[in-house]
């Protein structure tokens, strides 16, 4: 898929508030800090599309980005952050939770985990919950670039085979780099299959006045 338009449409805070929309939608979702923005700004080739920030928890909204006219990104707000209260994480929570059950013209989620570290308990219990819900998703592991490509696939493959002593299989599973975009293709083309194809049958061939004089018509 090449990215030829991205454009920010709009935020909501609960899912009540979200805009209504016909197209299919994509959810990206993590734990604070894990690289959320930066995957989405080099998704789209647009440096600026999603703020990014050193400091967790910047992303407090749901946040809407129309694709090529024909898909929506959706920035969910990061999961995790320890320094905001425990009542203000559970909202965020129940807003996440709302979203992902009940947006009807949500496709697919995205669970962003970060590469570098060992498979973290709340990241597999998201999963879980995923899972339990019934909802399709797959994992991205992100920042592949910040350490080396054996820990990096190390960490990948234990957070997989855990799901799978779950029985739990994700739909993909891809590590990528926002760096390097690594990674980048397989998930747009992944994206890309959900997505409804254009037709290539042409119409009737047009036949020329001369054409029809020439064979007596």
């Amino acid at each position: 898929m090449k990215i030829t338009s991205a454009n920010f449409k709009g935020s909501a805070l609960n899912l009540e508030a979200c805009p209504d929309s016909w197209l299919p939608e994509f959810a990206f979702v993590g734990r604070s800090n894990v690289g959320k923005s930066s995957l989405i700004n080099a998704l789209t080739e647009k440096k600026e599309l999603a703020k990014t920030s050193g400091v967790p928890g910047k992303t407090k909204l749901i946040n809407f980005f129309r694709i090529n006219d024909a898909w929506t990104l959706v920035d969910l707000p990061g999961y995790g952050y320890a320094k905001i209260s425990k009542e203000k994480q559970q909202e965020f929570n129940q807003h996440v939770s709302e979203f992902l059950n009940d947006r009807e013209n949500l496709k697919h989620i995205f669970v962003l985990v970060d590469a570098r570290l060992e498979p973290l308990d709340g990241d597999l219990a998201f999963v879980q919950w995923l899972h339990q819900c019934k909802l399709p998703f797959s994992v991205i592991f992100t920042k592949i670039d910040k350490t080396s490509d054996t820990t990096a696939l190390a960490h990948a493959e234990a957070f997989v085979a855990q799901l799978k002593e779950w029985q739990i299989e994700p739909a993909v599973a891809i590590r990528c780099s926002s760096k390097t975009k690594k990674g980048r293709g397989q998930i747009l083309n992944f994206i890309d299959s959900f997505l409804p194809k254009k037709s290539t049958k042409k119409g009737p061939k047009k036949i020329s006045v001369g054409w029809m004089q020439k064979h007596g018509r």
